[in-house]
């Protein structure tokens, strides 16, 4: 994984690096495929864990519905994986956790907080034109400014 674009993220005494791709692919683009980001121990990489996540990425073009992906988030995924037999540090093919809707309320210890992609930034799912924090205002063209 390049370490260019990663983050770390120390859980449970153990440093690891992750990072969402910097580009969608064509299907993630067009929201047949899911948002994904990739996890690695941070010192001695070996076997990388693919989280999939129950959404689309934030870039998409269709406007679906997305999630900002947190610490939080991240943690309770390796957590998770771990748990499920991942071991950062043997070599081997990648292991994928997926997550689901279910799974991903019980990972942030909350409901998760949909956004939607807009022209100007993202609305939070339920929103509206007024949660846009860097639209002002929106006017017809046959409208002159003030």
């Amino acid at each position: 994984m390049p370490k260019k674009g990663s983050r770390l993220i120390t859980v449970d005494g153990t440093t690891y690096r992750w990072r969402v791709g910097h580009k969608p692919t064509y299907s993630q683009g067009n929201s047949q495929a899911p948002l994904t980001f990739a996890v690695e121990h941070a010192e001695e990489p070996a076997s990388v864990l693919l989280v999939t996540l129950p959404c689309a990425r934030p870039d998409n073009w269709q406007g679906e519905r997305t999630i900002a992906i947190r610490p939080v988030l991240v943690s309770g995924c390796i957590r998770r994986a771990i748990e499920q037999g991942w071991d950062s540090r043997q070599a081997g093919s990648g292991f994928t956790l997926t997550v689901t809707e279910h799974d991903l309320a019980a990972l942030l210890g909350e409901s998760p907080q949909y956004l939607i992609p807009f022209l100007w930034g993202m609305i939070p799912e339920g929103g509206g034109i007024q949660d846009l924090p860097r639209a002002v205002q929106i006017r017809s063209r046959d409208q002159t400014a003030p």
